[in-house]
């Protein structure tokens, strides 16, 4: 029996950091916040570092809300695509050289977005995390949290909806 030789670890992590960066660097406004992405097999953590810019009322020293809900929202749409993307990815379907030179496949695209402030989110770094609870061949829906020192501790939680596209992946 003939049995193919696995490919090396070091290649399978290289295609898939680069699949990431590819996904992350589409979207300028990623950038733009700093927001990046630790990624432990097919789990992603997403990183918003502090920035004194980041701070939405001085006397208050919290987060702004809008940074708060775009952040979340970056966090579900990177997760649903690489989750959605992951089949693709693993079996080398995917261009990478075309992704990385900004010519992604179909992105799924936010119907909606909802954010519950639970508490200030403090002058320091902030994490976050998704979870796709629905993916179907139209639509997806995608819950996410953040949170600072204590995961246990949300300070903000979201829940988004996504269009599949048509035509493409499963």
């Amino acid at each position: 029996m003939n049995r193919a030789a696995p490919e090396p670890v070091q290649v399978v992590k290289q295609r898939r950091d680069a699949a990431l960066s590819a996904l992350v660097s589409g979207v300028p406004y990623i950038a733009y916040l700093g927001v990046t992405f630790d990624r432990r097999g097919d789990e992603l953590t997403a990183v918003l570092p502090f920035r004194e810019d980041l701070i939405g009322n001085p006397f208050l020293q919290a987060i702004h809300g809008g940074v708060t809900a775009a952040f979340l929202e970056v966090t579900a749409m990177v997760t649903l695509n690489w989750t959605w993307l992951w089949g693709d990815l693993e079996s080398g379907a995917l261009d990478l050289d075309a992704m990385a030179s900004g010519r992604l496949p179909r992105l799924p695209k936010t119907i909606d977005f909802t954010v519950d402030y639970l508490r200030s989110g403090l002058p320091r770094d902030a994490y976050g995390r998704a979870r796709v609870t629905r993916s179907g061949r139209r639509y997806a829906s995608v819950q996410a949290e953040a949170w600072q020192d204590n995961r246990d501790r949300p300070f903000a939680q979201a829940t988004a909806h996504f269009l599949m596209p048509r035509g493409q992946q499963g």
